[in-house]
Formats: structure tokens, sequence, C-alpha cells
């Protein structure tokens, strides 16, 4: 049986601390994983049979000191870009033996310590949105805990994945004006996350590069409440706005509804456009115009980032940013042109 300086069977961090090199490293060794010197190599071989170290292959995770198991810090699970989102990542994950342990910050009363609670359970943790506030992130890169950012800003230290927005937001909102709309408003609060902030800097930058005095956001939270509420504040309004600039696709589906049941006519009279191309928003009449945003691939692309970081197979933060693209329904009257219909 292997043996450590105590007398106890030796571990990973026994053979690191004799080989004077990082955990990390060591695994990366042991398992045959990612790339490594022949110098290191020959540093943790001579150290795991100073030790007797045998690694116990039937028990992998006791072997690396591991849990198998990766934390999900999620803001909410309501609407279907969390289900989504989790079945991307939960498909990636079980298919390399990794099980996914969420929770949920909406409500929490002290989601620092929930989270600090999870970090003790788990290999790493991955944070969408603003689930989490920077310092408490950064708190886990201290403590060592391998971090995976979604939709969020890149942090030092921390890996994120996030979909492009701003330009898409952009084209979207120049398609719009050049077809003769003239007074667009952005529903949606851009401090609500970085995604919306980005959404709405693309729909300012439309306006600016026209000349045009670029409208305040409808700071709303994005939910279907919201979007039924925005419409009857626009039916109620003396002065009608001709499009709604929807931060998502919940925003857009409830306001379209409440148009069509209230006789204003999309997109004639208003067009609506949303954000992430839900599946109810191909269905509905007319049909919703949005920008898709590849919602499983970000969870699939997040699950595989901090399974890397985990396991070593990479020691340096790295940045995604998937494409989005712009799907042109009847709900903007802009269907003929250049850009991606369905």
């Amino acid at each position: 049986m292997a043996s450590g300086p105590t007398g106890r069977p030796a571990t990973i961090y026994d053979v690191a601390a004799r080989a004077k090199l990082s955990i990390a490293t060591v695994s990366r060794v042991l398992q045959g994983t990612g790339p490594v010197s022949a110098k290191a190599r020959a540093r943790v071989d001579q150290a795991a049979q100073e030790l007797n170290y045998v690694p116990l292959r039937a028990a992998r995770s006791l072997a690396v000191q591991r849990h198998e198991a990766h934390g999900l810090v999620l803001p909410d699970l309501a609407g279907p870009f969390y289900g989504d989102l989790l079945m991307g990542y939960e498909r990636w994950a079980g298919e390399h033996g990794q099980s996914v342990v969420i929770t949920v910050t909406h409500g929490n009363p002290d989601p620092r310590r929930s989270v600090m609670d999870l970090a003790g359970r788990v290999d790493g943790i991955v944070v969408h949105g603003n689930a989490l506030d920077l310092p408490t992130v950064q708190g886990l890169r201290k403590a060592g805990v391998p971090v995976v950012l979604i939709a969020h800003p890149p942090a030092t230290g921390c890996d994120s994945v996030r979909s492009e927005s701003a330009a898409s937001a952009e084209q979207l909102t120049t398609r719009l004006l050049d077809h003769g709309r003239t007074n667009l408003h952005f529903v949606g609060d851009p401090g609500s996350s970085y995604d919306v902030s980005e959404r709405y800097a693309g729909f300012a930058k439309a306006h600016e590069l026209r000349g045009l005095a670029v409208p305040k956001p409808e700071q709303v939270p994005l939910t279907e409440e919201a979007g039924r509420q925005a419409a009857e504040n626009v039916l109620k309004a003396r002065k009608r706005p001709d499009g709604l600039v929807c931060a998502n696709d919940e925003l857009a589906l409830a306001a379209l509804t409440t148009f069509t049941a209230n006789g204003v006519g999309v997109p004639g009279e208003i067009v609506v456009t949303g954000w992430d191309d839900v599946m109810a928003a191909r269905y509905v009449s007319p049909g919703l115009t949005t920008v898709r945003q590849p919602m499983a691939e970000l969870g699939r692309v997040a699950a595989e980032r901090l399974h890397e970081r985990v396991t070593g197979a990479r020691t340096r933060a790295r940045n995604d940013v998937l494409a989005t693209q712009l799907v042109l329904r009847d709900s903007c009257g802009t269907r003929a042109g250049d850009a991606h219909q369905q």
C-alpha cells in the first residue's frame, strides 16, 4: 500500500509536494491527460516511486481527490432559456461521467454561503450571468475553485462562455430603421445582465450611426408579465412607438399576443422583435423575428471548459464567444432581404 509522510496512504497531494509541482501537473502525469514536459514527468514518477504511490484505478475519483461533480449556479430556473442551457450542460456532463449539482440564487437570503458550501461538494463551479456578485466569484477563485462564467464579462482567472450580442442587436435595429421605423423602444433592463447591456449597446449604436437620439430603455425584468405590461403601456400612450426591440423572447411573445388581442396590427402598426429563438417564436402568428443564440451549446461548452480546468488539461483562462443569428419572421415586416429566414 502507498504510504504518505504520516504513515497514511499516499495521496496525489503527497506526490505533488514531494515532486515540488502543482496538483494540476501531477494529475496530468498520473492520468495521461494534457501536455507535460519530460522533466516534470520524471519528477512525478520518482516521487510516486519513493512514496510507493499506486493510483486506485477502480476508484479514480478517490485517487485524484475529485468528486466527479460540477456545480452549476443559476439566477433562476423559470423560462425556456434555462431548460435548453441545462440540457446542453447535462448531456455533455453525463457523457463524461460527471454529475451536476444545481444551486439557484433567486430568493436565496445568503447565496454566498450556499455557494461556498457547494464548492466543498464539487470539483468546480459554473456561474450564469448575475447569479453571483463579482466579489463572491473572486472569493471562489482565491479558494482555488475552478470557475467558468456564462453570459458574463471575462474575469481574471476564470474561463468565460457567452454569445455575441452587440453586433446582432445593431444589425437587427439597423434593419428596422432601414424599413422606415422611426420610434423604436428597447424593452429590458441593461443593468440586469451583461447580455442585455450588450443588446442595448447594439441598439444604441444603430441609432448613433444614423445621427439619431438613442431612446432610453424600458427597464423591466425579462418576464412574460413585464412584456404584457409593456404592451399595455403602449396601448395607453398618446404617441405610440412603431417598434419594440425586446431583450428576450418572453417579453416579445407576451407583447405580441397582447397587441393582437387588442386589435393592434403586428407588423402593420407596430413591429415586435425578441431574442433567443425559443420554440414558441416560430409557432405564434405572426412568427416572431428574433436573434437565435445557441443556448444548449452554451451549456455544452461551459461543461467542457470546466472539465478541462478540473482535470488540469488546460491551466490558462479561455474566453469563448459563440455566434448568434438574426432570424426574420413576419413580426418585423422586413422578410425580404439578405438575413436568414425561417
